[in-house]
């Protein structure tokens, strides 16, 4: 048995249970995954978090009222089981319980909103509005799995490596970058908006003395797209670093994703297995790709890309086809990335902007920033924002602000990197889109 703080009358889950332990009695608990009656022998399969057991009852090794008992249980009931582990070849994990007790905590009704064996699949809308039922599902739930142990080893990597950990504000009174893509709120008597990311705030504090800071909360987009990539709610992994270029903050993305997938390949194996993932791990440094050089090999890919446009779909899937792997894409033009992003000293018309790409999917985007008051000023003029608007975050900037970079990884698309999801949907628990608010 495991040690645990928390108190229950569970004595093991079901991974825990093996052929160490024949002959023992354990109380388990969970939800009826499948029943089959044979007769003079029932075979109820039990689930909770971990897997699947086998609670066999022969009629002739149960007493009479426990066999008729577990003759009228209903599939995705919720029960405890006490009984004696016995070793059995044919059983999932190798043991079953023969049981001398069964509680039913609570009864499931029928028919189902979807199968939770998976034997009958059922479309996503379908998935998502009973999304409690499709997490019941190994292979659902082991996303999730992969999602908070990747999230524990990114929290723990930027601790270790002298990161603070901060909290900025989700109410915001104007755009973080500009633009219509925001959502609009009353606060009180004033307009305010659900902020699109924490970039101002994490700019203000390495004015504070700060110098290493990170976050891991939500972001809004008002944005209208309708894809598998897309949603309007998002969990994004940020970072800030003072004295320090994008060159500097690329290698701290790049080691931080090697350091996550190597932490989910050992921790999150059975994961990995329901999920037919070979998770690799990818070598640094990342391959770098000059914006200038990635729109000649879109071109040469026959897709259409002009200098000073973003990347298309069609571009994107075009880039995966040449590079299957993690890299960068760098030297963005400075007049299509936001105000804050520093201008290269070289070449003003180049920025020192990055995104990081796995294949055709943009995880991540940074940049070093713009530190100095008035080039700040004259970026935001330039882009027709106003600077009044700014007013709170440009004092900052007025008393000593260093030089600093920094990224924002989008922990849903790393996700998706990590489990091989194709709709990123899939790696959210109640997703958050332009036609879903519920549940």
């Amino acid at each position: 048995m495991t040690g645990r703080i928390i108190k229950c009358k569970r004595t093991h889950y079901s991974k825990e249970i093996n052929q160490e332990l024949n002959g023992e009695e354990v109380t388990i608990m969970g939800w009826i995954h499948e029943i089959r009656d044979l007769g003079g022998i029932i075979f109820v399969l039990l689930r909770d978090r971990d897997g699947i057991l086998q609670i066999t009852a022969p009629s002739k090794k149960v007493t009479p009222e426990l066999f008729k008992q577990i003759q009228q249980l209903k599939k995705e009931s919720v029960i405890t089981v006490i009984g004696t582990v016995k070793g059995s070849p044919k059983a999932p994990g190798g043991v079953e319980i023969i049981p001398q007790n069964i509680e039913l905590l609570n009864e499931s009704k029928l028919p189902l909103p979807l199968d939770t064996t998976e034997k009958v699949r059922a479309e996503i809308d379908t998935r998502l509005d009973s999304r409690f039922l499709d997490l019941r599902k190994h292979s659902i739930s082991s996303i999730f799995k992969i999602k908070s142990r990747m999230l524990h080893s990114v929290r723990l990597f930027l601790e270790e490596n002298g990161f603070i950990e901060i909290n900025t504000p989700k109410l915001v009174a104007s755009a973080t970058e500009g633009g219509t893509e925001l959502f609009p709120i009353t606060y009180f008597e004033r307009e305010a908006f659900l902020g699109q990311s924490p970039q101002l705030y994490k700019q203000m504090m390495m004015a504070s003395g700060f110098d290493q800071v990170y976050e891991i909360a939500p972001i809004f987009r008002a944005e209208e797209h309708d894809t598998l990539r897309h949603l309007n709610e998002a969990i994004s992994i940020d970072m800030e670093a003072a004295f320090c270029d994008h060159e500097d903050v690329m290698i701290t993305l790049e080691q931080l994703v090697v350091t996550a997938i190597k932490d989910v390949k050992d921790h999150c194996q059975s994961e990995l297995e329901t999920l037919e993932i070979d998770l690799k791990v990818p070598k640094t440094p990342f391959k770098r790709v000059d914006y200038d050089d990635m729109i000649d090999m879109v071109n040469s890919q026959g897709v259409p890309l002009r200098h000073g446009e973003d990347l298309s779909r069609a571009a994107e899937k075009a880039m995966g086809e040449l590079i299957n792997d993690y890299y960068f894409i760098t030297g963005w033009p400075t007049d299509i990335k936001p105000f804050y992003v520093m201008p290269s000293p070289e070449d003003p018309q180049k920025s020192c902007a990055f995104d990081l790409m796995h294949a055709d999917l943009e995880i991540s985007s940074g940049a070093m920033r713009v530190h100095k008051h008035d080039l700040l000023m004259e970026r935001i003029k330039k882009q027709g924002l106003n600077p009044d608007s700014f007013n709170r975050y440009l004092a900052a900037f007025e008393y000593g602000m260093p030089p600093h970079s920094g990224w924002g990884l989008g922990a849903e698309r790393f996700t998706m990197c990590l489990t091989g999801a194709s709709n990123i949907r899939e790696t959210v628990l109640f997703p958050r889109d332009r036609r879903r608010l519920t549940p």
